[in-house]
């Protein structure tokens, strides 16, 4: 998600109801460095490394590589959960996703943590908040037995467009939140990240009332680009910025009671280039915590 302007900080609004301390997961590719389709085997690779951090990832697509196939038993010989995703942006996806989902879910309900109906799909255009919330309870309706929600750009929660899904009972939300996506240097993306989930988690109490204290609000995405990364603005990658934004940032969220999922476990080399809001060729490789080759670029303690 790339958003290039920052709102002026609302800390002062007051804190959101949180729990006692935030859990850690990450966003995990279901592809190789080479672009080809992991397999259970490399699922279970990816998650004998990960497993000093956490037992949580998420993925977007569960039909994309057939990966709910091999990653559901992945997770359950490691002892891992998954937040499986839907892409519901065009029919074909959708349906193929909940069709591979039908194959995976049942019997499984105890490894998937929830199911996400689209990712950034408001933030896109893609769907009006009544649209989406009608596909997520499509969705809630084939699996009664697993959490379903959404995941999306923070200000969509913050602005009222994610208000059909919180007055129709949506009780699963992924609040993504990039500081370097709005441009800012890395000693304030610390502040702009709290500012960001503040005014999401705030709007959607709000909006919610009593019910509240049953929705579980997580930041879905956050990270920063390593050494070869693009820049965005005052927004530079590189390898010690991103292990700044890591300890001042992430490591502050979880001890605030937030649940964290980091963007992203491993680099993605087979990703093409894309274009940034700002009109200028911007790389998505660069973002793991680890190398393609699941070497850690920097030590991690909060």
């Amino acid at each position: 998600m790339r958003l290039s302007t920052l709102l002026p900080i609302a800390l002062a609004a007051g804190p959101a109801v949180v729990s006692a301390a935030g859990n850690f997961g990450f966003a995990l590719g279901v592809k190789n460095g080479d672009g080809t389709c992991k397999s259970q085997k490399d699922f279970e690779d990816d998650f004998d490394v990960l497993k000093a951090h956490t037992h949580t990832v998420r993925t977007y697509s569960a039909s994309d590589c057939n990966n709910v196939e091999a990653i559901v038993p992945a997770a359950r010989a490691k002892n891992f959960k998954v937040v499986l995703g839907i892409w519901p942006d065009v029919e074909t996806s959708f349906k193929a996703d909940t069709e591979a989902l039908k194959k995976a879910v049942p019997g499984n309900e105890d490894v998937i943590a929830a199911i996400t109906v689209g990712s950034e799909t408001l933030y896109r255009g893609n769907f009006t908040g009544e649209e989406l919330l009608g596909k997520i309870n499509q969705v809630k309706n084939m699996f009664p037995k697993v959490k379903v929600g959404t995941a999306d750009s923070w200000n969509k929660y913050d602005d009222g467009t994610a208000d059909p899904l919180i007055v129709g009972g949506v009780d699963y939300f992924l609040v993504n939140a990039f500081a370097f996506w709005q441009g800012q240097e890395v000693n304030n993306a610390s502040a702009t990240l709290f500012d960001d989930m503040t005014r999401a988690m705030n709007h959607i109490q709000k909006i919610a009332g009593p019910r509240a204290k049953d929705i579980y609000i997580a930041t879905g995405e956050t990270g920063w680009p390593s050494d070869g990364g693009s820049n965005y603005g005052a927004a530079i990658a590189g390898t010690e910025n991103a292990k700044t934004f890591h300890d001042k940032g992430v490591c502050a969220m979880l001890a605030w009671g937030v649940d964290v999922f980091f963007f992203e476990a491993f680099d993605e080399p087979w990703k093409p280039d894309s274009i940034g809001d700002n009109g200028e060729s911007a790389t998505e490789k660069h973002w793991g915590m680890y190398t393609v080759d699941r070497k850690p670029k920097y030590k991690v303690q909060c």
